[in-house]
């Protein structure tokens, strides 16, 4: 029996630092026959030409649109029996598109096989494209398994599956993949693996990253309020609970100039129930790196707590008011067309 056919979408802006690896590594796949396009969604740097000079099939948005409308043009594009998506700051491992190809031939029930990123960033220039790489590795792997969300940055769907299932929402930005990971696994189990894995590339900048968090935080209330429940796998109970701890941590600081040294207990007790929720990350961090490290990994991660925690809290309130954003998941997607 012949190998199906796979083809590797490649969605991309702005990142021509890290399209030369993610691409070097697609054409170095164990897997045959695969074909390759890369999806420009305008870029303002010479994403496209990069792609270009490596012999990559390169299509471009007619305008910048966001990863939802890059991924559906490329999967229009398509020929491949197997779609594989893979951003354009991750270099999968040599057996990636094999390995998703293996297990979705073994398990006809499965609609689609995440990746998970290796601990260590792609290209490692700041502390905390580090910190991301491993608190992201870390929430993964621990999701392992069976979930209801999609970990778009490296996964395999059959294109029937793709096509059933209806294209990315063009609408979203940011919660595109959760949207679709909960229409998928509706009639579609979904599986998380670290036998697909390859290294990533995050953002460079504390500021950057922060802002991504919070409108991942504030987009995702109208969807897992009209689900009534979160997403299976990655935002856990113990998680949610975490960051509202670390508000309450920061709101209780006052206590002790208010009620007397006594009260200094209760932020220490705030900021350890913030820290049990997610202990398990801190001992794999510090078992990794040295304490320094750790040290700054703890104190971004309570940060991004904050973050996350107003991010919700402003979609909460914005979900209470405004009929259109509470609306923001029931918008109809087009037909995918070629």
């Amino acid at each position: 029996m012949r190998p199906p056919l796979v083809t590797v979408i490649v969605p991309t802006y702005n990142h021509a630092r890290f399209l030369p690896l993610c691409l070097a590594a697609i054409q170095a796949q164990t897997h045959t026959p695969l074909e390759i396009v890369v999806v420009d969604d305008c870029s303002t740097d010479d994403s496209a030409a990069v792609a270009a000079s490596l012999g990559v099939e390169v299509i471009s948005t007619p305008g910048n649109s966001g990863p939802a409308v890059a991924r559906n043009l490329g999967a229009a594009w398509a020929s491949g029996e197997i779609l594989f998506f893979v951003d354009s700051d991750v270099a999968l491992a040599p057996d990636a598109v094999a390995t998703g190809v293996a297990l979705l031939d073994a398990d006809p029930s499965l609609g689609a096989v995440c990746g998970i990123e290796d601990p260590d960033p792609l290209i490692r220039s700041t502390r905390t494209e580090d910190y991301r790489a491993h608190q992201h590795h870390y929430w993964s792997v621990a999701s392992e398994g069976e979930v209801s969300f999609l970990w778009s940055a490296m996964f395999a769907i059959r294109a029937s599956v793709f096509r059933e299932t209806g294209p990315f929402n063009p609408g979203l930005r940011y919660t595109e993949e959760v949207d679709y990971g909960q229409r998928l696994s509706e009639r579609h189990r979904v599986r998380i693996t670290r036998a697909i894995h390859g290294r990533m590339g995050h953002d460079r900048e504390l500021p950057t990253l922060l802002r991504k968090l919070f409108q991942r935080g504030r987009l995702r209330v109208p969807l897992y309020a009209r689900k009534r429940r979160f997403a299976q796998g990655y935002e856990t109970a113990s998680r949610a609970w975490a960051s509202l701890a670390a508000l309450l941590t920061v709101l209780a600081l006052p206590a002790p100039f208010l009620l007397g040294p006594v009260a200094a207990v209760l932020p220490a007790l705030l900021l350890a129930a913030w820290a049990l929720g997610d202990l398990g990350m801190f001992r794999f961090v510090f078992a990794r790196k040295c304490p320094l490290f750790g040290a700054y990994f703890v104190a971004v991660h309570f940060v991004v707590s904050l973050v996350i925690i107003a991010g919700v809290a402003t979609g909460a309130a914005q979900w209470l008011i405004s009929p259109r954003f509470r609306r923001l998941y029931e918008s109809s997607t087009p037909e995918l067309t070629r």
